[in-house]
């Protein structure tokens, strides 16, 4: 037992010291300018549309639906290692210690965010409904234990089936979850007990299965590898991780984007740029992602200034982290072999990222046609890649 207790020690210290150092480097510089004032734009406009809800709005239904789906989401947190489906073989019947720590730090790292998300339902809720103070608040309780018992299922459910078609656990799940918090919203009192006691005895059910299966290791050290992975990709977007594992898609609908590379000698580094952009994963949905949030800020917010400096802000870090990406690269490439000008890459690295920028100003510009000056954030957009690609420090090229 206290050996169990000294791995889970040793590796979730671990663990939070892995966070910590790549997550000082998130939230800092131009993200936390745009958080500050993404969040001060949303809360103020969310205030303002207080004032005018109608009375009929669902909002029960919302806040339920909202908050049964994020609460559905309940992946385990084990920090399980590959080589465990050997050494921790003579501990089996001794792993329920560990992995009791482990659901119990997978509850309190994602209890905070249904919590959080119903805490800012509260002041519609009072808009709209005629519920009491205890009624609110005893909701908020009622929703840490649905994660609590969610946690447990999903954990469960994954230890009984392999973690085979979790997503018709899950799907049942956010449906009872909904119900239940609707329930427990509206006069149903009772009927969300009636919701909350079948998750429970669900519960108990996969777990009464789970105790007759051996531990998936595979499964498990899988989900735990992808849950890393996934952090560190979007760590990858602030500061260099050494421990990406590149990917690349063909992408073919998206072949006609090489129509603006012509057919020219001097062009061999447009194209390959320009390919590279597309087929590597972490390139291509750096922008997607950044363009998106710009776009739905665009269409929430209708501060122009807020608007405005977002815009910039996003467009900035679109540049700089793809200007880095694509001359930094240190892979050999069958160019490197040929007699082709230093500054080439260059040039084709800022041919594709006026392309996509402007695309991204193009987005960001209809998604707020209805706003006065709709088509200043595109200007800022734009101006921003241009001084921030020629402003920046260039990263070593190789070519």
């Amino acid at each position: 037992m206290n050996n169990l207790a000294d791995v889970w020690s040793k590796r979730f210290e671990h663990y939070l010291t892995e966070i910590q150092k790549y997550m000082r480097f998130v939230f800092t510089g131009h993200l936390a300018i745009v958080l500050v004032f993404a969040i001060g734009a949303l809360g103020y406009q969310y205030s303002e549309w207080l004032q005018v809800v109608s009375p009929e709005f669902p909002a029960e239904w919302l806040v339920a639906g909202v908050i049964g789906i994020v609460v559905a989401f309940s992946r385990p947190v084990t920090l399980l290692r590959e080589p465990d489906q050997v050494y921790l073989l003579p501990l089996e019947k001794e792993m329920h210690l560990y992995f009791r720590k482990a659901l119990n730090w997978t509850f309190w790292s994602q209890v905070f965010l249904p919590v959080i998300c119903y805490i800012v339902s509260i002041p519609l809720l009072n808009a709209v409904t005629d519920l009491p103070a205890w009624r609110t608040w005893l909701g908020l309780l009622f929703i840490i234990v649905l994660k609590f018992v969610n946690v447990q299922s999903e954990f469960h459910y994954r230890f009984a089936n392999r973690g085979n078609h979790v997503v018709f656990d899950r799907i049942a799940r956010m449906a009872v979850s909904i119900l239940a918090i609707q329930a427990i919203l509206s006069v149903s009192f009772w009927w969300a007990l009636i919701y909350l006691l079948l998750l429970v005895v669900y519960k108990f059910s996969l777990a009464k299965r789970a105790k007759v299966q051996p531990i998936p290791y595979e499964h498990l050290v899988k989900l735990e590898e992808n849950r890393m992975m996934a952090f560190y990709r979007f760590a990858n977007y602030f500061t260099d991780v050494p421990h990406i594992r590149g990917a690349v898609k063909r992408r073919a609908w998206l072949d006609a984007i090489y129509k603006f590379v012509p057919y020219k000698k001097e062009n061999t580094q447009s194209y390959l740029v320009f390919r590279t952009f597309v087929r590597t994963n972490d390139h291509f949905y750096l922008w997607v992602r950044l363009t998106l949030i710009s776009a739905i800020i665009a269409l929430m917010i209708d501060i122009p200034v807020v608007l405005w400096i977002v815009a910039g802000a996003l467009s900035f870090a679109t540049v700089i982290q793809l200007k880095y990406a694509l001359l930094s690269s240190t892979d050999f490439r069958m160019d490197m072999l040929y007699p082709v000008k230093d500054n080439q890459r260059k040039q084709a690295v800022q041919k594709l990222l006026r392309l996509f920028i402007v695309i991204q100003a193009i987005i960001v510009m209809l998604c707020a046609i209805g706003q006065p000056l709709f088509f200043i954030p595109a200007i800022i957009v734009i101006g921003m890649n241009e001084l921030t690609f020629r402003l920046s420090k260039d990263p070593a090229v190789h070519v």
